[in-house]
């Protein structure tokens, strides 16, 4: 009994150890913190948490800190595995980029199109047009990776390659239509900052430690720029070395492996904790049925699905691409609905959009959610149905 006991508490770290290491993980951890945001945020707790988010640190607040500041971090992390995929990944040819491309296309597209619609004449609300437009891939990838043999390597890769393309996209939307105004003597330094990053690369240097200082000051002048700051974190991924000489990791394989659990485990998971917490305490059935919240649901779901099946079914029968291995019809577009998750993204830019209007940001929150649950569910569903041949 006692030996036994024990081979019980044995397993418990290795139960642990596998869940971290499992790509589900990170998925799960982000959906417990956001609804543990929504829960507290209808609580008598709410008013300590929306006055936690707005204490003031160094000049910023709590929550300026984890959007600008730590979204910063995961946005590096996404520029590294970006450049990773296109130099030397499952995007290095364009045949590679071909099918993924051409989704990540139709699901920026037409997401945009259906929130434009529900929400055109009303000049301030159509500036969220771009919020049901991106894919959250820890969560989308969670649900695969639960699906387990159900679906096959081939549709993981194509989800990852798509959703990498589809953050592409939308960190040029952030930098192109979401800058309130412009410092041209910061974005000089960000200049400065960005070229000496690059004589840093082309002359070999291999230490992470003066890449990460000269990021430090590119964020800062972003900051003050106008300019999201989280761009930093993209820019100052395209000069870390891929290469190297030997059999060692290179710097980018390094400082992304080094990134990854702190982005999985704290940053996603303070960043829903910080921004899903939507409270329905004053909100009426007309604020929920708005054009708003209705606009990114249904550009999340309808919008996500269509756009993403729709290119893919078009590339593939025209011979522009080549269908994914061992996939059936139905699982490409079970992977499309799963496409409608856009939690974090959508988030992050329903923020940037609605600045100063708590309430269409609560709009938002809504939409996302019911968008982003309603996908998780069905795409599943849609999964589950079709076994692995």
């Amino acid at each position: 009994m006692p030996q036994s006991m024990n081979q019980g508490k044995k397993n418990v770290p290795g139960i642990v150890s596998e869940f971290i290491s499992s790509p589900a993980a990170g998925g799960i951890i982000l959906i417990l913190a956001s609804a543990a945001a929504v829960t507290v945020a209808n609580s008598p707790l709410r008013g300590g948490y929306e006055a936690a988010l707005k204490l003031n640190a160094a000049g910023l607040s709590v929550e300026h800190w984890v959007n600008d500041g730590l979204m910063a971090i995961f946005f590096l992390f996404v520029g590294l595995e970006i450049k990773r995929e296109l130099l030397a990944g499952q995007l290095a040819t364009w045949s590679q980029r071909a099918l993924p491309g051409f989704a990540a296309l139709g699901g920026l597209a037409l997401p945009a199109l259906i929130y434009a619609g529900f929400n055109s004449g009303n000049e301030e609300t159509l500036r969220g047009w771009a919020i049901p437009a991106a894919t959250d891939i820890a969560f989308a990838l969670g649900v695969l990776t639960l699906l387990g043999k159900r679906v096959p390597a081939s549709l993981k890769i194509f989800l990852s390659a798509l959703a990498i393309l589809d953050d592409m996209g939308a960190v040029a939307i952030i930098a192109i239509f979401y800058t309130s105004h412009i410092s041209l003597i910061m974005l000089g330094g960000t200049a400065v900052t960005a070229l000496l990053m690059f004589m840093m690369n082309r002359c070999g240097v291999k230490s992470l430690v003066p890449y990460l200082l000269a990021g430090f000051v590119m964020w800062f002048f972003m900051l003050q720029s106008g300019v999201h700051a989280t761009v930093a974190g993209i820019l100052m991924a395209l000069f870390i070395p891929l290469r190297t000489g030997s059999n060692h990791e290179s710097p980018l394989e390094r400082l992304e492996h080094g990134l990854e659990p702190w982005v999985v485990f704290l940053i996603l998971p303070v960043f829903g904790f910080a921004n899903a917490g939507v409270s329905f305490v004053g909100l009426t059935t007309d604020d929920l049925l708005s054009p708003v919240p209705v606009g990114v649901a249904a550009g999340l779901f309808f919008g996500k699905q269509a756009g993403v099946f729709g290119l893919s079914l078009l590339a593939i029968s025209t011979g522009l691409a080549k269908k994914p291995e061992k996939s059936s019809w139905l699982q490409i577009y079970g992977v499309s609905v799963l496409c409608g998750i856009g939690f974090t993204m959508s988030l992050f830019i329903g923020n940037l959009a609605f600045t100063g209007s708590p309430l269409l940001v609560d709009e938002v929150k809504v939409g996302v959610l019911a968008g982003s649950i309603v996908s998780a569910a069905a795409g599943a569903l849609i999964l589950l149905l079709k076994r692995q041949q």
